[in-house]
């Protein structure tokens, strides 16, 4: 397993160091055309800090860097590009296969000329850029356009088009074969997850096997989108750089460089994220296993307790990791494209003292509820019951419970208002049964029929799992006018005491039926 993340996370960093990133000098390699996006950066110039510098660009290269203030940069950039092009353009329809540049004199500043046509004039500010005086900028910048401008014709010469045609079919091969490969990889890796999820089941309890299919269905969810990214970075890099092998499909590319630049960073932060969230429900479902085994040998009660513990848990700390995850590849985003997230942290953290000042009692609830979890008080799927209202637990996170009553109602209860709870369904229920019979009953008679209907009961097996100890009969609880009362007590699972109680009472009333006994 560890070898195919790491095939996969070589493919993905080979596409996303394949796009060149805006303001960084990327080597010049024929696999890899230096294409860049025409931004502006300001000059090291420390006198002037109005100064800003531009790439110029030939045949979708960067030559060289040009200075000016923010007011007229663009517009002698632009000048500079239109006139470089129309030169190249004009070289490469002439027959002449020798091109000129040359670097005279005017007004005591360079000026550079290309097949004695004018390009430019190198000023003092374009020096310091490169830390050298005028002379030696104008020299740096005219040997850097020589070679450019060779190397645009001879980038269209028959030979070196079959040249970088070899390139590129190798380099479609290179795709196809590395693309069959990760295919293979995630049919092997499918294939050796049932394998695995086959020998486990087999001896895991039914819990320990249903954490361990949600464990294997989060990696393979991951697992198949870095699949699916690799397969993009291999075909999409690919065609990438073959695309820029030769110069009549380098515009092509500049031109997706230019449109997918934005989207691709946020699309890999996204499907990053999505990976990260999965990966993380993976290791908590693996977390929440190893809790369910060391619990093995635990009372029957204890490990149906530590079921419901277990959900609620692990439905919490989901919630959390997801929060966080998404918070933090928000940030990396920022960052990525370019955003100073400082001021925006800042300003986060001024935000967050203020909230946290007027919002107490949220703060309350987020304490009350962790000491709620983490004591164990009550989970999901427990009865309880809180001052005057009370049902089934359907929702419990850091700040508040959500339980469903008896007529349907979901009513929402802040955690810090929870003081005193009742918990109806930790460990173990009881039903609690008080059964009337008239006062000239014979007492013996009826109370030996009230246990035999119990016993009866206990070793059905329908209520078997159910009834956790024999009913017992604790006897005459009460008497009046009215009758008598014997009171009767039954051990059961939690949430399982008014299934029995209900059983038991329609045995106990035909049992009384055909023994003549009577309920006032």
């Amino acid at each position: 397993m560890r070898s195919q993340f790491l095939a996969i996370a070589g493919s993905i960093a080979i596409s996303v160091c394949i796009v060149p990133k805006a303001g960084a000098q990327t080597p010049q390699i024929p696999f890899l055309p230096n294409l860049q996006l025409p931004t502006t950066s300001p000059s090291n110039d420390s006198d002037n800090k109005n100064i800003s510098a531009a790439w110029v660009y030939l045949d979708g290269r960067r030559v060289f860097q040009i200075t000016g203030t923010k007011a007229n940069l663009t517009e002698r950039m632009e000048h500079v590009q239109v006139t470089l092009d129309q030169i190249s353009q004009d070289y490469l329809d002439s027959n002449t296969k020798e091109v000129k540049v040359q670097m005279r004199t005017s007004n005591e500043l360079p000026v550079i000329y290309v097949n004695n046509q004018y390009l430019m004039t190198v000023n003092a500010d374009d020096a310091k850029l490169r830390h050298v005086d005028t002379s030696v900028a104008a020299k740096q910048i005219t040997e850097a356009l020589q070679e450019d401008l060779k190397r645009t014709r001879q980038e269209r010469q028959t030979s070196s088009l079959i040249y970088h045609g070899k390139i590129a079919g190798g380099t479609l091969l290179f795709m196809i074969v590395l693309s069959w490969g990760f295919y293979e990889l995630q049919q092997r890796s499918k294939w050796d997850s049932r394998q695995l999820m086959q020998r486990n089941s087999a001896t895991d309890q039914p819990l320990t096997t249903k954490l361990r299919i949600q464990q294997a269905d989060h990696l393979q969810e991951a697992k198949r989108r870095l699949f699916q990214l690799g397969q993009t970075a291999i075909w999409g890099g690919g065609t990438y750089t073959i695309l820029g092998l030769f110069p009549y499909t380098r515009a092509l590319q500049l031109g997706i460089y230019f449109s997918l630049q934005f989207p691709l960073k946020i699309g890999i932060v996204a499907i990053g994220t999505y990976v990260a969230v999965r990966f993380s429900y993976a290791l908590i479902e693996r977390f929440t296993a190893a809790i369910v085994i060391g619990g093995a040998l635990l009372t029957r009660e204890s490990t149906e307790r530590l079921k419901l513990r277990v959900s609620t848990i692990s439905v919490v700390t989901k919630g959390i990791v997801t929060i966080t995850w998404v918070a933090v590849s928000f940030l990396v985003a920022l960052v990525w494209l370019g955003i100073n997230i400082l001021p925006l942290l800042a300003g986060v953290s001024l935000v967050g003292v203020a909230v946290s000042l007027a919002s107490q009692n949220l703060i309350k609830d987020g304490i009350n509820g962790f000491l709620i979890i983490l004591e164990d008080q009550y989970a999901l799927g427990d009865m309880i019951s809180v001052g005057t209202v009370g049902g089934l637990v359907e929702n419990l996170n850091w700040r508040m419970t959500q339980v469903r009553d008896a007529e349907g109602r979901l009513i929402t209860i802040p955690n810090s208002e929870i003081k005193i709870v009742a918990n109806l369904s930790s460990r173990w229920s009881r039903a609690d049964l008080n059964i009337p019979v008239a006062n000239q009953t014979d007492i013996d008679q009826a109370l030996k029929l009230i246990e035999s209907v119990g016993l009866e009961m206990d070793k059905d097996p329908h209520w078997q799992e159910q009834i956790l100890e024999t009913p017992r009969v604790l006897g005459v609880d009460n008497f009046s006018e009215r009758g008598l009362i014997i009171r009767v007590w039954i051990k059961t699972l939690p949430l399982k005491q008014w299934d029995v109680a209900r059983d038991y009472r329609h045995r106990l009333k035909k049992a009384f039926d055909e023994a003549g006994i009577s309920i006032p």
